[in-house]
Parts: C-alpha cells; structure tokens; sequence
C-alpha cells in the first residue's frame, strides 16, 4: 500500500444528526464511549496499512481538528508517512468544498506532490471494519479503473441511498440515487446494491477526469457519466472484506479463551450513522456478549485520542430490605472517568466522566461526556448529549407524548436531550 494515497472526506454537516451536530461536523460525533466517527475510517486505513492520509474538513471543523491533532500524531515524516489536515483554502475561487470531486479538485496539488498510483477516496462517517489492501487487490485484478465498494441491502431501503446496476461480473452499468424502483442484484430481485461512499481510482485516471469535468460529485455527476469510457466495478464488501483478528470469549466453564478468526462476524458490519436512529442503533451493536460491532478485537483496534481519566467505578452494595442501592453496568461500555454510585446500567453506552446517582437506571441509552444522572432519574432508549444534568427523579424515555414537550423524539421512540433542552 505505499503507493497508495487516501482522502478521507469530513466535512458533513449531519443535518439529520441535530442536535447533536449543533457545534461539531458528523465525523466528530462521538461513538462507542471513548471514540470520534472519523477514528473508524483512520484505524481502518492504519490496520490496512496505508499511511499518507489527508482529511477534508469544512463544516464547524474545530473539535475535528483539536482531536486529529491530539490524537493521530503518530506518523513518523522519516518513513514518508503522514496525517494531513487541509480544510478549504479557495485554491480555485472564493467556495468551499461544493461535493467530494470538487474537495479533490481544490487540493490537487497534494496529489501531485506525492504522485501515487492509486487513489483512495473514503467517508469520514461510516461505522465498519474494511481491509483497504482487499479493495486494492480486487480493484487491480479487474483491471479497473475505478472501483467503488458497495453493499448488499435490502430493496425496500433502497431509497436512502445510491444504487448500483451492476452485471454479472459486477461492472456497474447505471447508478440510480434514492431510486423509488431499483435495479437489484443479479439473480436476486429482493435486494440492491448501495454505494458505501468509498472509492479507489487509478490516479492518473483521477486526475484526467477532474481536469476534463468540472462537476462536483463523484457519484451524482462524474462516475455516471464514464461508464461506456472506463471500467468501473462494484467491490461487493460483504462477499471479498476478510477480517482477521483475534478474540476472546468464554467457554461452558466460564474460562476466558482466546481465539483467531479468520472472518470476524462484523467484516461485513456497515452503518451509515446519518440519523439519530441509525447512531443509537450503531451505538446499540456494540452492547452485550457476542456485540454486532466488536471493539476487542486484538490484532484490528481501534485507535482515538485516548483522554487521561482514571478508570469507571462502581459503589455501593446494600441491601435494605426489598431494596438494592448498587452500583452496576451489565451489557454496557462505561468510559474512563465514570462512576455509577449505587445505579443501574444495562446496555448502554456510557461516554468519560458520567455519574450516576444512587437508584438512578440507564436502560438502553447513548450517554456522552459529563452527564450527570440524578437519584431515582430513570432514563430509557434515550441519547443523552455531553453536559448535561439530569434532575433526581426525573424520567426519560417512558411517555414519548411528554417527551415530545420538552425533547427531540425520533420516529423509532428515541428521546435526545441537550443542555438546552434542560435549561429551557
């Protein structure tokens, strides 16, 4: 992978995130605790060993940037290695990124100073494992100029997304965006295949494409219009991405064993965080035993800005009669600096310096940096944004007809409280 040189797109403004995108681009939401979206793209372009990165950034970009800065200088320059930030610098005119072509076009430059043969285009957004070094090879032996990955789905969500038309030998012959009636796979009409938003171009046809179209999109405007002139494949992410990594898990007498896999269940793992819904979904997957998303995986990690807090704790254990004051996080990720003080925690994601009070319960929520639940405050299928103090007593997530008085509620039934929310 040393010629190869990746762009990570991280500039979204996360429209159907607000609230939680009110001060911070969708990339820098925070995720599984402890992690930013955009250190799922990053570690899996570590893990697939590519080391010449550059990040997109444009909307409300600065808490991207403090963590990339903080978190990610871990590059060495005497190995030709590196993490570049390069936000707009109206390189060609007085505008920002108008679309991920157009975010290219306007650092050329950077391209040409590193010269490599192929490029690696990526969204800063996405939950997924992806082996880079799969996508290269499968793109090569094809013998194709672009190749973008993409991912079995079924047809009745096809209208989120870009889809593919693809042939029997996966070269794409037509894309349809949000598409009321698909073209499905081959041989399969109940399902299509969506564009994950990762690209991989032969640089020189990179390049030769943005100085003959100036369009600004890759999947709505250029790719659509080179299929009869170049070779474009579909990577079916699902079928090819194989990801090694070793893992523990616990055998009938209770001993913790550890054991190489050669396909981990979640290599085929892909979320597109792009609701409130889809992000306590993808937040949900990582919960319990056996989780969807796994983040123990030894030999595929992933890597964040590691803050420095002391480890969560737990207190509290008594017992008054019918009543039970302990602390405790069952099926949960709890975060450094945490304390659950004689509460209850149950499949639930906990982010750093969370405390919950005495006869508190967390019931499958998303609770970010220094929330504080009071006593008797019961919280249920909620996303709890940083900062904020629940009162004692209060309850969450049990009547959405009262929530919606106050709070945000989704579609699904997910109550999403802010500061603001509790100062109003």
């Amino acid at each position: 992978m040393k010629k190869v040189l990746a762009t990570i797109m991280a500039g979204g403004k996360g429209e159907r995130l607000m609230p939680l995108t009110k001060h911070r681009s969708k990339p820098a939401i925070p995720f599984g605790g402890i992690y930013l979206l955009i250190d799922l793209t990053l570690s899996n372009c570590i893990n697939s060993e590519v080391y010449k990165i550059i990040v997109l950034p444009q909307y409300k970009a600065q808490t991207l940037i403090q963590h990339i800065e903080h978190g990610w200088n871990i590059f060495s320059s005497d190995l030709g290695h590196y993490l570049k930030i390069a936000p707009p610098q109206m390189m060609l005119g007085e505008k920002w990124y108008q679309g991920t072509a157009d975010s290219i076009r306007q650092n050329v430059q950077l391209i040409e100073q590193e010269s490599p043969d192929h490029m690696l285009i990526l969204s800063g957004d996405h939950v997924y494992k992806m082996d880079y070094s799969q996508l290269k090879a499968y793109h090569e032996a094809k013998k194709a100029d672009v190749t973008i990955a993409v991912i079995e789905l079924g047809k009745d969500v096809a209208g989120q997304y870009g889809v593919l038309e693809v042939d029997k030998r996966f070269r794409v012959k037509g894309f349809q965006e949000k598409p009321k009636a698909p073209k499905t796979i081959p041989g399969d009409t109940t399902r299509v295949l969506a564009s994950m938003g990762i690209y991989i171009f032969k640089t020189e046809v990179l390049m030769d494409l943005l100085d003959r179209d100036d369009s600004p999109d890759f999947g709505k405007d250029i790719l659509p219009r080179i299929l009869k002139s170049h070779k474009v494949i579909a990577y079916p992410y699902r079928q090819e991405n194989r990801i090694r990594d070793l893992l523990f898990y616990t055998d009938e007498s209770g001993e913790r064993r550890d054991k190489m896999v050669d396909n981990v269940r979640d290599s085929g793992y892909w979320r597109d965080v792009g609701t409130l819904d889809s992000y306590w979904n993808a937040n949900m997957d990582l919960c319990g035993v056996d989780p969807f998303f796994n983040l123990y995986g030894r030999y595929w990690p992933v890597r964040t800005y590691q803050r420095q807090f002391p480890p969560a704790k737990t207190v509290f254990a008594q017992e008054k009669g019918k009543e039970v004051r302990a602390g405790r996080a069952l099926d949960s990720i709890v975060a450094h600096g945490s304390i659950i003080s004689g509460g209850l925690v149950r499949n639930s994601v906990l982010s750093y310096n969370v405390y919950v009070h005495s006869w508190a319960s967390i019931d499958e929520s998303v609770i970010m940096d220094g929330v504080v639940v009071g006593r008797n405050a019961k919280i249920k299928k909620a996303i709890i944004a940083e900062g904020v103090r629940i009162p004692a007593g209060t309850e969450i997530g049990y009547d959405p007809k009262i929530d919606r008085q106050r709070f945000r509620v989704t579609s699904r039934g997910i109550t999403v409280v802010t500061q603001e929310d509790m100062a109003g």
